[in-house]
């Protein structure tokens, strides 16, 4: 995806003080901006959503863990790759973070050249990641400007139901489906359906979300 905006924020949530110096300290060597917390509420606090950006995160940490968090940030669907680290890492641990989402997981001491470069990568696709999510969003509201029968069409075009077909269903004429169809393309703006349904295969917007 091109025209994607430029991601150069880590978190860096760790209940290590030093460790969060040192690694706002590498990071920043190589102009990558750091927000670093010790404590997982004051970083739930101030993670902005709208703000391109990944975490490193800490496993075990007192009070909320680092599970917990990515439970969380899952939980209110933030675009944001998280990379995982841990002193005490085995491979239960590194799946269970890898399948809710995460984007790697490390054990601790890591290579510092080697953390750069996943955070490079997990940058990038928090680029991405923010640039798919401000078009879905997009693509929401065009559609929230659909009537409930423009969507239920729109819903079985996206399915693959033909005209014919949805006429007969509906108890409409195809030539009142045509028109629909019409509309539809109007009121999102699109070119064709094909198109829009394009958009909407490549923003993950499912069917049933019309």
């Amino acid at each position: 995806m091109t025209g994607e905006p430029a991601a150069d924020l880590v978190y860096v949530l760790d209940d290590d003080e030093q460790l969060c110096l040192s690694l706002a300290w590498l990071l920043e060597s190589v102009h990558i901006r750091t927000e670093w917390f010790t404590d997982a509420d004051a970083f739930l606090d101030a993670f902005d959503p709208d703000r391109p950006a990944c975490l490193v995160l800490d496993v075990r940490m007192p009070g909320i863990g680092g599970f917990h968090v990515q439970e969380l940030l899952n939980a209110q669907g933030a675009a944001l790759p998280i990379v995982f680290v841990s002193a005490h890492g085995d491979i239960p641990m590194s799946v269970r973070a890898l399948q809710a989402g995460a984007v790697d997981f490390l054990e601790k001491p890591y290579d510092p050249q080697r953390l750069l470069d996943i955070l490079q990568n997990a940058l990038r696709e928090a680029g991405e990641r923010y640039a798919r999510r401000t078009e879905q969003r997009s693509l929401r509201e065009r559609i929230t400007h659909l009537s409930p029968r423009e969507r239920e069409i729109l819903r079985q075009v996206v399915e693959g139901v033909p005209s014919k077909v949805i006429a007969r269903q509906l108890g409409i004429s195809l030539k009142t489906v045509d028109a629909h169809r019409a509309r539809i393309r109007e009121k999102t703006d699109a070119d064709t359906l094909g198109a829009l349904i394009g958009d909407m295969m490549r923003c993950g917007l499912r069917p049933e979300e019309v």
